[in-house]
């Protein structure tokens, strides 16, 4: 499988089943468009007639380019076979009951009142609660205790809001660190939070302990303000940035994302990023919302067309700004052009409900955060294990073959079939897709890999 783009002044092939990317002329993207469809002399006569007022193009080259498509198919690099499907299952089986990461939902609850919040402001369509440092405790052991012979472990401080609960949190990484050279684990914690709470305390912890922290900003003050708010309507962008940039400064500006959601009320996501970039922060990300279908916040199909020029002129102000020696990560754009996800890891996706799974402040297990609350994805809890095999077993084969409406996509070894939670939420399946996301997540990724190129060609990689 083929695909082909122009981005930037770049002429893009991927060949899907092998990786590799081309960057090519025009006559070679032009063969390869025909290729498969045409016989030799038929794209030879069609490319010849094409460029024919063309002075720097003779019959030989057009000949000789013709010949290194040959090469290159024949090299594997050009229309290789699909020869992944047939052991798509069998990879998923030998990490059968390994569990790698845990998100402990430390606090459902949460001090922010955001009308587009997945979860519900912080209850996941249940009680507000807070989890105790016992069950904290019985899930880092269910973790151990499940993990086989895999040494690093992930935990996620979730919420709500997780430093409605910090001193749990503080008693759950000390226990962690306590046992860990026994058990021989290396735990790596990541902590996501609005912001309000942080104090000298948290800044100092979190860059003891948290491998990662996730700090939420919507961008502009207008638009994080509009849906950001506490209780009593009142935003809190003036709150928070401040306690973020004390936060990034003590990091040394490494290890942190500021993690943004945008809207039907802000397509133009891009203003958001500058905004953060003023502010002096590198390290970002911007999602689409995910919330109901007649949410007054949901994307629509008029928003479409905004949010993938938005894409593009996010991959053109990135290589501005390598050019200026000012340069920033957007999580959706980082993509290695050399090695990237094992096969397994494209095969098979996130592992939620089978190497990854929620924890719920009274110690349900659910298969992720974003299904925690839909009681009949409960798969056990963290004393009796998973239960519940039936939606183990689904979710264990739902790798990117078991999806049939990502079978023609180029990008599926990718997205690996992206996300369950929102096929579910969109289509009652997690089989199924959500062909609104799987728009945007191509763009994103045609701009990454262009982004990725031009790096390349300025050996900034």
């Amino acid at each position: 499988m083929i695909h082909q783009y122009k981005l930037n002044g770049y002429n893009v092939v991927l060949d899907v089943c092998s990786g590799s990317i081309h960057v090519v002329d025009e006559v070679a993207y032009d063969i390869i468009g025909m290729y498969e469809d045409k016989g030799r002399e038929e794209i030879i006569s069609a490319i010849t007639e094409k460029y024919k007022d063309r002075e720097d193009i003779s019959a030989s080259d057009i000949e000789e380019c013709f010949a290194q498509v040959e090469k290159l198919k024949a090299s594997g690099k050009l229309f290789a076979p699909d020869t992944f499907e047939p052991i798509a299952g069998k990879l998923k089986e030998k990490t059968s009951g390994v569990v790698k990461a845990l998100c402990l939902h430390i606090a459902h609850t949460c001090n922010l009142n955001c009308s587009y919040c997945f979860a519900s402001q912080g209850k996941y369509h249940g009680d507000r609660a807070v989890m105790s440092y016992e069950v904290g405790k019985r899930a880092l052991d269910f973790l151990i205790e499940n993990s086989g012979s895999r040494r690093n472990l992930e935990v996620d401080f979730f919420g709500g809001e997780p430093l409605m609960n910090f001193d749990v949190v503080k008693k759950l990484v000390a226990y962690a660190r306590s046992v860990e050279k026994e058990k021989g684990k290396n735990f790596r914690f990541t902590l996501t939070t609005n912001g309000l709470l942080i104090d000298d305390d948290v800044i100092d912890f979190a860059n003891r302990e948290m491998s990662n922290v996730v700090l939420s900003l919507d961008g502009r003050k207008e638009i994080h303000d509009r849906f950001r708010v506490d209780y009593a309507g009142n935003g809190s962008f003036d709150r928070i940035v401040p306690k973020f940039k004390r936060l990034v400064d003590a990091r040394g500006g490494k290890n942190y994302y500021m993690r943004g959601t945008f809207t039907h009320a802000n397509p133009d996501f891009l203003t958001d990023i500058r905004t953060m970039l003023d502010l002096g922060f590198t390290e970002l990300s911007m999602e689409p919302v995910v919330c109901a279908s007649g949410d007054p916040s949901e994307l629509t199909e008029a928003d479409k067309p905004i949010v993938m020029e938005q894409y593009e002129k996010l991959a053109e102000l990135m290589i501005k700004r390598d050019d200026e020696g000012k340069p920033f990560t957007f999580y959706h754009y980082m993509i290695d052009l050399k090695g990237g996800p094992c096969i397994y890891k494209r095969i098979s996706g996130c592992g939620s409900g089978t190497e990854y799974m929620a924890v719920t402040p009274w110690g349900d297990l659910y298969p992720c955060h974003q299904f925690v609350g839909e009681e009949k994805f409960k798969l056990g809890d963290i004393w009796q294990g998973v239960t519940n095999t039936a939606i183990q077993t689904e979710f264990a084969d739902c790798n990117v073959y078991a999806r049939p409406d990502c079978h023609d996509c180029w990008a599926k070894l990718y997205c690996s079939g992206g996300c369950a939670a929102n096929a579910y939420h969109a289509t009652g399946s997690v089989r199924g897709i959500y062909k609104y996301g799987c728009d945007l997540f191509r763009k994103r990724m045609e701009c990454a890999i262009m982004v990725a190129i031009d790096r390349t060609f300025k050996g900034r990689i």
